[in-house]
């Protein structure tokens, strides 16, 4: 009997210890190949040959972007026909979008919201990953995050109500 109660206290002990990843990251995602084949999102593509317009050298800056270096958002932003320049850094708030983010700032907004959210969500996370522990590796993500979703078809359903013209969405499952 000892024994039993023993081995027993390993194993829950051994599950707690899957707290946190090597990279601090929490155990909500279980993002693995366990397959071992190759990961095929991993496989990306070179762009393109192209001759500069002049062969001389540029000035090298460290820290900057390489003209051969892969910019798969740009690449889908200048596939769906917007302004690929827009998501550099600096770039601002553009024209069109100037009315919006003053309507929506109107009531005033905290400069450093991204940050702040950044901190309570790494804290949300590390206190739902703490008795997130399984026998089985499974991919607990949406069970953390289900008290914060929105269920699509009551939302559509009052703004048609509301009188809101809305497109057209496919059956609920």
């Amino acid at each position: 009997m000892p024994r039993k109660i023993m081995i027993l206290a390993l194993v829950a002990l051994g599950a707690c210890s899957a707290g946190q990843g090597e990279d601090g990251e929490t155990n909500l995602r279980q993002l693995r190949n366990p397959a071992g084949a190759p990961e095929e999102f991993s496989i990306v593509p070179n762009k393109p040959l192209e001759v500069p317009q002049t062969l001389a050298l540029p000035q090298p800056t460290p820290g900057g972007a390489n003209r051969t270096d892969q910019t798969p958002l740009k690449d889908a932003v200048a596939a769906l026909g917007g302004a690929p320049s827009r998501l550099d850094a600096g770039a601002g708030i553009g024209a069109g979008d100037q009315a919006l983010v003053a309507r929506a700032s109107r009531f005033g907004r905290a400069p450093a919201i991204r940050q702040e959210l950044a901190v309570e969500d790494q804290a949300f996370r590390e206190r739902k990953s703490l008795f997130n522990w399984r026998l089985f590796k499974t991919d607990t993500y949406n069970d953390a995050y289900r008290r914060q979703s929105l269920d699509p078809y009551p939302v559509l359903e009052a703004a048609r109500r509301g009188g809101a013209v809305t497109p057209s969405a496919p059956p609920p499952q």
